[in-house]
């Protein structure tokens, strides 16, 4: 009901602020206003009331400038105290309050998701599932596509390994990849602009990507990737170690790649709660745009070797060439062998076939020459026949 009708009806103050639901001095006031308004008398202005913490405003106003908004009234108020503050502390947590809350309204921060194109980023991350076991994460921006994989260091040959797994099993290659300034692949740092390795140019320049690098101090430019970083840790890491140790076993890499992909397998058919859709299906429209894979894989690493042991002598064979195993020979200089003729020492699976090494590394020795018993056939393996011939040294 109209305070002004109620009153004009009623004759009484509190009469019309029992009909209208309000106080007496409220129906008081809107009457008075209206008939000053009808007089065309102006109001008085009111004047502002002095409060024991106005000489201090400024000093708290500057403290929460400072701090964004995170210093205490508990902290603040020995500094107001010095500064000549002498209310109680309840009015000067009111204060505190009061500035905190325009300093927010003023310098608000909203969530503004990214608008992310087809096929114009890949971002990636990694996170540490356990000690010594981390997590790749990478996703493509505009799909939600996410790729997970376990790995047990962080260095340069994995995470580019694992960059090119995840474009192969995406089926193309985006525009751009976009990571945060790991060491790995952070050559350098000049004018605030990251300076890559000259291992990721060579293999962003083989696939045909741009690699791209976040701003110091901005984990919003990459929130995307942070945040499936947690959720593979919370679904995927945490349960798969859970469940390892309720059954007293050791988590292999191989395993844990097969939960992890397992799981992306599961997260990419559900649908998305922010994109409202399907990062599969999306994935399709999106592959449209992605450049291709290259026809060659690059070689990340050092090769490795493919050497064929004797099963008779101390004798390795690395494709035409004959020589012995360096680290198979004691402190005399002779060789060392096992009952089966193969080097002590050697580290090499015994029996016929090939094997695989990664740690020796060998030259020739262009002052011996290799002799063959005929033409075509494999050279002596006895240590009489080869003495002469070409020995492969270690570096």
């Amino acid at each position: 009901m109209d305070i002004i009708s109620a009153y004009q009806q009623l004759g009484s103050y509190r009469a019309a602020a029992d009909a209208c639901g309000t106080t007496h001095k409220t129906v008081r006031r809107v009457v008075a206003k209206f008939e000053a308004d009808q007089a065309g008398v102006l109001p008085v202005p009111r004047a502002e009331r002095v409060h024991n913490y106005d000489a201090v405003a400024d000093l708290v106003a500057e403290r929460v400038e400072k701090s964004q908004g995170r210093i205490s009234a508990k902290r603040l108020l020995p500094i107001a105290r010095t500064a000549g503050y002498q209310g109680s502390p309840r009015n000067f947590r009111r204060l505190v309050a009061e500035t905190k809350a325009l300093w927010r309204s003023n310098n608000h921060r909203g969530r503004r998701p990214a608008v992310w194109a087809p096929g114009e980023y890949l971002v990636i991350d990694w996170a540490q599932a356990a000690p010594g076991l981390f997590l790749f994460c990478a996703v493509l921006a505009f799909s939600r596509w996410r790729f997970v994989r376990f790995a047990t260091d962080q260095k340069a040959s994995t995470t580019l390994a694992l960059i090119a797994e995840a474009m192969g099993v995406i089926g193309g290659v985006p525009a751009r990849v976009l990571a945060d300034r790991m060491a790995c692949l952070k050559g350098g740092v000049v004018a605030n602009v990251v300076v890559p390795t000259p291992g990721y140019v060579r293999f962003a320049t083989h696939y045909g990507f741009a690699p791209d690098f976040c701003h110091a101090g901005d984990p919003q430019s990459k929130g995307i990737v942070e945040n499936l970083c947690g959720y593979a840790q919370r679904d995927l890491a945490v349960p798969l170690l859970t469940q390892a140790a309720v059954d007293g076993v050791a988590v292999d890499l191989r395993s844990a790649n097969a939960a992890a992909a397992a799981w992306c397998a599961e997260v990419n058919a559900t649908a998305h709660s922010e994109i409202q859709a399907i990062p599969d299906d999306r994935l399709v429209t999106e592959r449209e745009l992605l450049q291709p894979l290259p026809s060659l894989r690059l070689q990340i690493g050092a090769p490795s070797v493919l050497r064929k042991v004797d099963r008779l002598s101390c004798a390795i064979r690395v494709g035409p060439l004959l020589g012995t195993d360096p680290a198979d020979r004691d402190q005399r200089g002779r060789r060392g062998r096992s009952r089966r003729g193969v080097p002590a020492r050697a580290g090499h699976r015994g029996g016929r076939g090939r094997t695989r090494t990664h740690r020796t590394r060998w030259r020739l020795n262009p002052r011996r020459a290799l002799r063959r018993t005929a033409a075509g056939t494999e050279p002596r393996t006895t240590a009489q026949d080869h003495r002469g011939e070409a020995v492969l040294r270690p570096r």
